[in-house]
């Protein structure tokens, strides 16, 4: 069995031998050398005795053969000193993995025409190859499982291959010892140090970085270093090269640092997805001109060198997923949203049984000002509006509701879930700490019974207000503020039996998407430092007064995002489901409070009888499990962006909701109410 395989294996690579031309068209021959490498990774899970890779163990029989017969070595000798005379080599060591655009949308936009469009083997771009000739996401690996000796062959067959390809062009050496293998390495070093030399100076970039680390104009410094670097390169002098060299890399330390300076501006100033991706990029050329440093300074340039193929390799697969671009830019837009609701979140979460009690007292009043959007809601139905109209004017209802609730310091309580989850996940900065841990718990135990204090002070007050409003009706005009038919109506859309449970869930995600546009939008206020051109502009200080204009940037700096929160939400709740109802999708809202007092003012309309009814009883039991879904999802949604912020890991998660779980055993009270 075994000879048959391995004649199976030399027939392929017979015939494959016999079709390389060097002769031919630029097509046809770089699709020989995409046939080449299938040929190598074919049965590329099988390993040898040794656990060597398949396709490290077909290279070996490759060179082998090749080393054997002089007539296909000559051929391929040939075929890849044109490869090497007519291939951009440079640009795959400067230009591969980078985008030529500036912003996340332009290398989305990248990334799918990578994926979906064909790539053709008629280029001189190394890149358009890399992306044809490795296409399984385990080339990396066995490239880096090469061993030495096999480096040192492919290294002798490449050497001749070069001097081949300089014969047939009539070209000679450099420097006239062989050292021309690194003129790409030089070439797309020169352009490395341009591109990052260019981003450092970049005004987005350079106004954000430390002052300090500026001072020696590292960025400045880079081309002149890059260029004795070159000079001592083309004039053989290896000692005068390894100088240069050890003072660029000590300039890209300093601008590696001025660099992540910026970060903590963005952090105190406002996130920019476009200038964090302008970072990375920036980050990603320094780390890769080390890299191209590290190849022509080393003893063994092959390991090297191989080191860095592999990795270009790995990032031409990365460089066809969409998924690990929006990973990254998730990650970064989750941090910008946790960090803006982190301090606002705090003022949702009671530790003591004073600011437990004042948590019932705000959330009593949310309660009552909601009781009065339940009646407001019915008088814009009975105004018969077109559907699209019909929800705007029920989402402008709910977000003057929700503002109002704000402005008099009081609260809604299933919009706190999504606000403090980032002011729990602070707690994290060191998840391995049992002592952090333990004060998450606390916070999760704080939460809820904040949650608890929320929901009952405002269905505590929506139920009676709702109540005495219908009742003074009754008195006042004879007849009750909510028809007949709108009673029926509600009673039929709350059972626990239906749809209810998963319109609830739903609201949670409309909950959670208001706090994410809340983030945004304080985000957006702050980078663009809109309170300090309210404090300080001359237009607006001449109208307003300095003292005047210094409080209203203050008012807004602490206010815009709980104003956000509130007209999104309310906008949300309102027009979600009609904009879903034009395609077809029957999905609704139920919020455990405005659903409460839905509830209470059917059953005053309709009276003691309803006490009777089977269907009041059944929507009565959905309510509990409404707010239960409305907090839950929107928290988990919430905790779930903290935590990815902070990079906690899934083994980490575990440990967390462990902990958790300990504490409802050992202390479940501590959830219910403050000690």
């Amino acid at each position: 069995m075994a000879l048959e395989r391995f004649i199976h294996l030399a027939w392929d690579l017979t015939a494959l031998l016999n079709a390389a031309d060097p002769k031919a068209a630029r097509p046809e021959r770089h699709t020989w050398l995409v046939r080449l490498v299938e040929w190598l990774r074919h049965g590329e899970a099988e390993r040898g005795p040794d656990e060597t890779p398949r396709p490290v163990l077909r290279l070996k029989h490759l060179l082998n053969v090749l080393e054997r017969h002089d007539e296909p070595r000559q051929r391929i000798v040939a075929l890849l000193g044109r490869f090497w005379r007519e291939t951009d080599l440079a640009a795959l060591f400067a230009d591969f993995g980078f985008t030529a655009r500036r912003d996340v949308w332009g290398e989305i936009g990248e990334r799918l025409r990578l994926r979906f469009l064909p790539a053709t083997p008629d280029t001189d771009d190394p890149g358009v190859l890399f992306a044809l000739l490795f296409t399984d996401d385990g080339d990396a690996a066995w490239l880096r499982a090469i061993d030495e000796t096999t480096l040192r062959r492919l290294a002798a067959l490449f050497a001749v291959a070069r001097a081949d390809g300089q014969a047939t062009h009539g070209s000679a050496s450099t420097n006239g010892n062989g050292a021309d293998w690194r003129a790409p390495l030089l070439q797309g070093m020169t352009w490395l140090v341009s591109a990052i030399h260019a981003a450092g100076l970049a005004p987005q970039l350079r106004r954000r970085m430390s002052p300090g680390l500026l001072a020696d104009r590292p960025f400045e410094q880079l081309v002149r270093a890059g260029e004795a670097v070159a000079d001592a390169l083309s004039g053989g002098d290896d000692a005068a090269m390894r100088r240069h060299v050890t003072f660029l890399r000590a300039l890209l330390e300093r601008c590696h640092r001025a660099a992540a300076s910026v970060t903590a501006h963005l952090e105190e100033f406002g996130v920019s997805v476009h200038i964090v991706f302008e970072l990375e990029q920036l980050d990603a050329r320094i780390r890769r001109l080390e890299a191209l440093l590290g190849v022509l300074l080393s003893d063994v340039p092959q390991r090297e060198l191989q080191q860095l193929l592999a990795e270009l390799v790995a990032l031409s697969r990365e460089r066809f997923s969409l998924r690990a671009l929006l990973a990254r830019q998730y990650s970064l837009l989750a941090r910008k949203v946790a960090e803006r609701h982190a301090e606002t979140g705090e003022h949702y979460i009671t530790r003591t049984r004073a600011e437990y009690r004042a948590m019932l007292a705000k959330a009593s009043g949310g309660g009552g000002v909601i009781a009065l959007t339940v009646f407001l809601k019915f008088g814009l139905l009975a105004l018969g509006l077109a559907p699209f109209w019909n929800g705007f004017a029920a989402g402008l209802n709910y977000a003057l509701c929700f503002i109002a609730i704000h402005l008099l310091h009081w609260t809604v309580a299933t919009k706190q879930p999504a606000m403090t989850a980032p002011a729990m996940a602070e707690k994290l900065a060191n998840v391995t700490d049992e002592a952090a841990v333990e004060d998450f718990v606390d916070e999760v135990a704080h939460l809820v019974r904040s949650q608890i204090a929320g929901i009952v002070g405002n269905l505590a007050m929506v139920i009676p207000v709702v109540l005495a409003l219908q009742w003074l009706a009754w008195w006042v005009f004879g007849r009750p503020l909510v028809g007949d038919a709108d009673a029926v109506h509600v009673l039929h859309s709350l059972p626990i039996v239906g749809p209810t449970l998963l319109y609830a869930a739903f609201t949670g995600i409309l909950l959670f998407g208001s706090s994410f546009i809340a983030g945004w939008v304080e985000n957006w206020f702050v980078y663009h430092r809109l309170d300090s051109a309210l404090a300080h502009h001359p237009a607006i200080v001449a109208r307003l007064g300095a003292s005047r204009a210094s409080r209203w940037a203050h008012w807004w700096r602490h206010n815009i995002s709980g104003l956000a929160a509130n007209a999104s939400l309310g906008l949300l709740l309102g027009l979600v489901p009609t904009l879903f109802a034009f395609i077809g999708l029957p999905i609704d809202v139920r919020h455990v409070t405005l659903s409460t007092g839905q509830l209470a003012a059917a059953a005053s309309t309709l009276g003691w009888a309803t006490l009777q009814m089977p269907v009041f009883w059944s929507c009565v039991a959905s309510l509990p499990l409404i707010g239960v879904l409305n907090l839950g999802v929107s928290f988990w949604l919430a905790l779930r962006v903290a935590l990815r912020s902070r990079g906690i890991t899934l083994s980490d998660q575990r440990r967390l909701y462990a902990a958790i779980r300990r504490r409802v055993r050992e202390r479940p009270r501590s959830f219910l109410l403050p000690d």
